[in-house]
């Protein structure tokens, strides 16, 4: 059964490298005449791209680019084959953290500090922002979407039920054993891709160690087998031992389970606001009326707030073959008009702080009010530890997702491995 797996995973990296050369060979032989833009927007995560690129090439006829997606996983493969190829596309889209910092230490990027200096971009993103977009001294990025992890709910069960929205960890309990009481899945998940179940191990430590623990334990300074993760995993144990979670959560996709809950089979699912982007655009429910969102509870009322989520971003390969045009098209994605494009269709805020708020829905207002409320702001699990690293915990999310039971095990072996991934790092 080992070998048949080992083949099984072989084919599926070739097919991906594959696609990658075939992708690769297509950006060179179009390279002469457009501007090559690549990103991961697609399937349940492509609203609002193609808006922006169509506005874009109606201004700017002598910089024409051509954009083309990837599927999300396959992406973060193929991406690093055409970088170390020296094959490049002229930009492509990236996640803003140690992911970005993986390839600006490896040299594959160029850094733009001229662009945020030229069109005074401080002015236009937060202080976090700006520390967001700098690399060793330098900036990288155009920030181009934020988005914010909490959790979506199927407003009709939650009414007709008469639950109201948990503020703290005991009251969050409640409603899980009230909701499965009258035979409603509280908590939908779909981790079969790994990364959907980083947000409960994020907000379970954030909640109970707090923000200067994690960022130790993202950095190596602190280990998976401290007592601080054993007790965010036992929480998290304790959810799954109820049976509010659905069953099997590695066989669904994280859109999976976001229908899940729009067709009440489950009441909940703590996801990014790229759910909105689905939910709206693709499924046409209404915000506030067919679902809603509230925060992560508070766990211990002394740890400091944290807000959790990915920033999107847009980059420039130092191989670009149109290296002018690309940066042209990054002053382009800066802007409000082109930002607000990306938020309409992905879900996402802008990042270009220039936006009023009342360009925003009203639940978007919420979640924009929230994150200003609270007092700092981190970046998902596997954007805030190194890529090396993150496979690891990725991928112990997954063991514990399957056996509960054996979390001190596989916190063991996730230490274990976590110390040569840094040590190589």
């Amino acid at each position: 059964m080992d070998s048949i797996k080992k083949w099984a995973y072989t084919g599926v990296v070739i097919f991906v490298l594959l696609a990658a050369f075939v992708q690769s060979t297509a950006i060179a032989a179009d390279s002469l005449k457009k501007t090559i833009f690549l990103h991961y927007w697609t399937g349940a995560l492509q609203g609002g791209i193609d808006d922006m690129v169509r506005t874009f090439n109606q201004r700017n006829p002598q910089y024409p680019i051509k954009a083309t997606g990837f599927e999300h996983e396959s992406f973060k493969v193929s991406i690093k084959v055409m970088l170390a190829g020296g094959n490049p596309p002229d930009l492509f889209s990236y996640w803003a953290g140690a992911r970005v910092q993986a390839l600006v230490d490896a040299g594959y990027l160029a850094p733009i500090d001229d662009l945020w200096e030229q069109n005074k971009l401080n002015e236009h993103f937060t202080p976090a922002l700006m520390k967001a977009s700098t690399y060793n001294g330098n900036k990288y990025i155009i920030p181009v979407t934020q988005h914010y992890a909490a959790f979506f709910y199927n407003k009709e069960i939650f009414d007709k039920n008469k639950i109201e929205i948990p503020r703290i960890w005991e009251d969050f309990l409640k409603i899980c054993q009230q909701l499965q009481s009258v035979g409603i899945t509280p908590i939908a998940l779909g981790s079969k891709e790994r990364w959907p179940a980083q947000f409960w191990f994020d907000y379970i430590l954030l909640r109970t160690a707090g923000p200067s623990y994690r960022q130790k334990l993202m950095s190596g300074q602190a280990a998976y087998t401290d007592a601080e993760v054993k007790k965010a995993y036992s929480l998290w144990k304790q959810l799954l031992d109820q049976g509010y979670f659905n069953a099997s959560p590695n066989l669904y996709n994280w859109s999976d389970a976001s229908k899940m809950v729009f067709s009440g089979e489950a009441a909940m699912t703590l996801m990014g606001t790229w759910i909105i982007g689905l939910l709206d655009g693709q499924m046409g429910w209404l915000q506030g009326i067919g679902y809603d969102f509230f925060s992560f509870p508070v766990i211990d009322p002394l740890v400091p707030g944290v807000a959790v989520g990915p920033v999107d971003a847009i980059v420039l390969p130092r191989e670009a073959n149109h290296f002018e045009a690309a940066k042209t098209a990054l002053i382009y994605f800066s802007e409000d008009t082109p930002q607000q494009e990306m938020s309409k269709g992905s879900g996402a805020l802008a990042p270009n702080q220039t936006i009023s708020p009342s360009f925003y829905t009203p639940l978007q207002q919420r979640i924009l009010q929230t994150i200003k409320n609270t007092p700092h702001w981190a970046f998902n699990y596997d954007l805030a530890t190194p890529p090396p690293v993150a496979e690891v915990g990725l991928n112990s999310f997954s063991k514990f997702l399957e056996h509960p039971e054996q979390y001190l095990d596989i916190l063991k072996d996730t230490e274990k491995k976590a110390k040569v991934a840094f040590s190589a790092h």
